[in-house]
């Protein structure tokens, strides 16, 4: 295959000295987070695995556990909201609008299918093997039916940038489809937790979520139009037109979660950057380098280690109930299975050939993102109303997406790193190869360069 280094490989680690305590531990969590990403990277396995696990051993390992353990959740939280913010904007200036046009039926099915079944599947299985309540079941199975963009985003768009897929427009299907999925789990997860707490109007709480989608989507629209004028055009115009966009990206996230409507900010940013690039892409020659996505590029290089060296803390293995983990591990198992059947149906008929509808499977396991923001939030609501037996079953939803985490994560980024080459075709130059033909292509790029 040919020769590609990815921009996490050859990134010096970074650490930002500040005064006060909380950003010192989080420079050194960016600095140990990029060091296991770079080591991890040696054994052919992504980056992100290695920042994972830094982070989850500096949270739980003896000694160290001071980093993670001491870590002001204020700052943890905003750094994260960062991060996801830049790796939205990046995914967002990678979407395809001719093949987002061509798959948006597809797209609407894969993020709203597996999504709600796996969640059906996973209620019923923790009803009877876990003994939840079915208010406590359905939340625990939005907790776990939630795709990671912060696993699946990265791991596509590296695909991307080697070609692979992009002639079907698969990066951008699995791109678009993982942020509706999140607003999905997490509007199902706020109804039922209403439910279970009765607090508020559930009526109001089924009409929040979709209200959520058309604001973010509304919010993107008309910020993406405003970003073709402004900056104006003048030196160091693209800088500005960067940083412009990463605020716009940033106002979208924390905006939305002042005005406790969340679920909009993802697809706020999703939507900004990908009208935004509409136009510029008009503004550049077929054969010069976007610069825009070079800057998002090297930020993310900064952030990366942050985002997955934060997700990695949240894995607590103190917090992990030995008395509930076979059981939840069934539980995981089975959503898993109906997960993956079902993300293979939902792309029939989608003009994909058999291996690249192999491959979305693969691309929709990972769990991380939303189960490390929401995992815990219905054990505070408990604690909050006192009630031992509610506290009960909030740490088993805690549990449970612990080990979601733990599993799928890992799992999901090998298997997209190890299928997506094997499944989808490589386009290199407005030519598509198998890999049988990548292969003899690198063979003979490295015999002309001896």
């Amino acid at each position: 295959m040919l020769k590609e280094t990815d921009t996490t490989d050859n990134m010096n680690g970074v650490i930002l000295e500040e005064d006060n305590e909380e950003t010192e531990q989080e420079s050194a969590r960016k600095c140990h987070g990029f060091l296991g990403g770079y080591l991890i990277s040696f054994i052919k396995l992504p980056p992100l695995l290695g920042m994972l696990l830094v982070g989850a051993l500096l949270r739980n390992v003896p000694v160290i556990d001071v980093v993670g353990n001491h870590l002001d959740p204020n700052w943890s939280g905003a750094l994260r909201q960062i991060a996801l913010t830049v790796i939205l904007i990046r995914a967002g200036l990678g979407l395809d609008p001719v093949a987002l046009r061509k798959l948006s039926f597809t797209v609407v099915r894969l993020a709203c299918s597996p999504c709600l079944v796996e969640c059906i599947a996973e209620a019923i299985a923790s009803h009877f093997l876990l003994g939840l309540p079915w208010e406590w079941a359905f939340m625990l199975g939005f907790v776990l039916s939630a795709v990671s963009p912060a696993v699946v985003v990265p791991s596509l768009l590296n695909l991307s940038d080697r070609g692979y897929g992009i002639n079907k427009g698969i990066p951008t299907l699995v791109i678009a489809a993982a942020s509706i999925d999140d607003v999905l789990a997490i509007t199902g997860f706020g109804v039922v937790l209403g439910m279970a707490f009765s607090t508020g109007d559930i009526a109001v709480s089924i009409i929040k979520g979709p209200a959520e989608a058309l604001l973010g989507v509304a919010y993107g629209v008309i910020g993406g139009i405003v970003l073709w004028y402004i900056p104006a055009k003048g030196d160091n115009f693209i800088f500005y037109r960067g940083m412009t966009l990463l605020g716009a990206g940033l106002l979208a996230t924390f905006g939305s979660a002042a005005i406790e409507l969340s679920g909009a900010g993802p697809l706020g940013v999703l939507t900004i950057a990908f009208v935004a690039a509409f136009r510029w892409r008009k503004e550049k020659k077929d054969n010069d380098q976007d610069p825009i996505k070079d800057i998002v590029a090297i930020l993310w290089m900064l952030f990366q280690p942050i985002l997955f060296g934060l997700i990695g803390a949240e894995v607590q293995i103190s917090k992990i109930d030995g008395q509930t983990v076979g059981l939840g591990m069934a539980t995981l198992s089975i959503g898993m299975v109906v997960r993956l059947v079902v993300s293979f149906l939902a792309v029939f008929k989608s003009g994909l050939n058999f291996k690249e509808m192999l491959f979305i499977p693969f691309a929709w396991f990972p769990k991380a993102t939303v189960q490390a923001a929401i995992g815990g939030v219905a054990l505070d609501a408990a604690r909050r109303k006192g009630d031992a037996t509610l506290e009960a079953y909030g740490e088993i939803i805690l549990t449970m997406a612990v080990l979601s985490i733990i599993i799928t994560a890992p799992i999901g980024a090998i298997a997209i790193a190890i299928t997506g080459p094997r499944l989808l075709k490589r386009t290199v130059k407005d030519k598509e190869y198998d890999e049988e033909d990548v292969q003899n292509t690198d063979e003979q790029a490295e015999i002309t360069k001896v």
